[in-house]
């Protein structure tokens, strides 16, 4: 079903599935001055981070979007610990990045180029260190690039991390890849065909095996990571994608669903592997999405199932984070920006730390007063 795109607080909010087209602007949230580049808040952990950029070819299959491409290119951004401190900090997106999501978003209340102005906080290029450390592999939402989740990405990294952010080629605005060319959103004409999300996930899942291959083979970045440790987190279509990568790759310890309604089945026998949905009011039992009461009842193993109050559908990325530099107002109700990110980043490491690094989490066991606006579901939750 094609969803649609609310620019709430002046931003493209994707819909629960994240399928999107773009919406006017909301006459209630009315555009203020650009305060100038935003600054992603700086990460938690003890370790400096250091991020690069992989461009990677699949030859063993045809691009399910470029009718006329015989491999999959894929980009992907690693970002990791190092000891660097002073460099020069990563882009957070080119220029002509910026314009096209902007663009594709129906948002015109700052220059175009005003996203690739963003202030980031990893090192670029930086040497990483460490041997064999846990992996997380993110994934956007639909028609949004990987960068969007680049202050989940820094935090983690900066906890001792690994952390391989896709870009699914052609399944958003715009994606630079190796030869400089622009891959834009193909897949935007294909949003309103039936099992279009379906068949979308599994073309990520098949990504996600292919870059899984690639980063723990013999090459340059195998002994950074552990292959005994991997994770998943996505949003919007990126989460239900972390679903259908978990049922088809068992390299896959553990994952997250931030906000995305799920379309790969779960097999009958269920999934025994750890999984934590957090989401947005959207995401309530028996609410306006029932694929995670569906997919609640086949979770066999650790589970978790966490609703923020006054949460959107952006509150999990950056998106939020960057409503000042783009001259828009928040609307009324809505989680602060800097408290959504706090929040993301606390129980995102806080599942991966207790699954991946076998450190206990209380804050996982039950509502802690320090968060009162994460609630515990099915049980303690409802759309209040």
């Amino acid at each position: 079903m094609r969803q649609i795109l609310a620019v709430a607080a002046g931003l493209a909010v994707l819909a629960a599935s994240g399928c999107s087209a773009p919406s006017p602007p909301r006459a209630d949230a009315p555009p203020a001055t650009p305060a100038g580049p935003a600054t992603l808040p700086a990460p938690t952990g003890d370790h400096p981070v250091g991020t690069t950029v992989l461009h990677l070819t699949d030859t063993s299959r045809p691009d399910p979007w470029d009718l006329d491409a015989d491999a999959r290119e894929l980009k992907v951004t690693l970002w990791y610990p190092t000891e660097q401190r002073d460099g020069q900090r990563a882009p957070y997106m080119t220029a002509k990045e910026s314009e096209l999501l902007l663009k594709g978003s129906g948002i015109a209340s700052a220059p175009f180029d005003t996203l690739s102005k963003t202030r980031t906080n990893a090192v670029q290029d930086a040497d990483p260190v460490g041997r064999r450390r846990p992996l997380v592999v993110l994934s956007p939402g639909f028609t949004k690039p990987l960068s969007t989740l680049t202050s989940l990405a820094e935090d983690l990294a900066s906890r001792g991390y690994v952390v391989a952010g896709i870009d699914h080629t052609y399944e958003s605005y715009a994606t630079t890849l190796s030869d400089g060319r622009i891959a834009e959103c193909l897949a935007c004409d294909s949003d309103t065909d039936p099992g279009f999300g379906a068949g979308l996930v599994q073309g990520r899942a098949a990504d996600v095996s292919f870059v899984l291959d690639q980063l723990t083979s013999t090459g340059k970045h195998a002994g950074l990571i552990d292959r005994e440790r991997i994770a998943m987190v996505g949003q919007s279509i990126g989460g239900a994608s972390t679903m259908a990568a978990m049922v088809k790759d068992p390299r896959i310890r553990a994952g997250i669903d931030m906000d995305g309604t799920t379309y790969a089945r779960i097999p009958k026998s269920g999934l025994s592997r750890p999984f934590m949905f957090i989401g947005s009011r959207e995401h309530v039992p028996g609410g306006n999405d029932n694929s995670w009461d569906r997919d609640w009842k086949l979770l066999t193993g650790w589970k978790r199932w966490l609703v923020l109050s006054g949460a959107e559908h952006q509150s999990f990325t950056d998106t939020r984070l960057l409503s000042d530099a783009l001259g828009i107002k928040p609307l009324p109700g809505v989680l602060p920006a800097a408290r959504a990110a706090e929040l993301t980043r606390t129980y995102v490491a806080a599942f991966l730390d207790q699954h991946l690094k076998s450190e206990r989490q209380p804050l996982l066991e039950e509502p802690s007063s320090r968060y009162p606006e994460v609630r515990f579901c099915p049980a303690a939750c409802d759309e209040s």
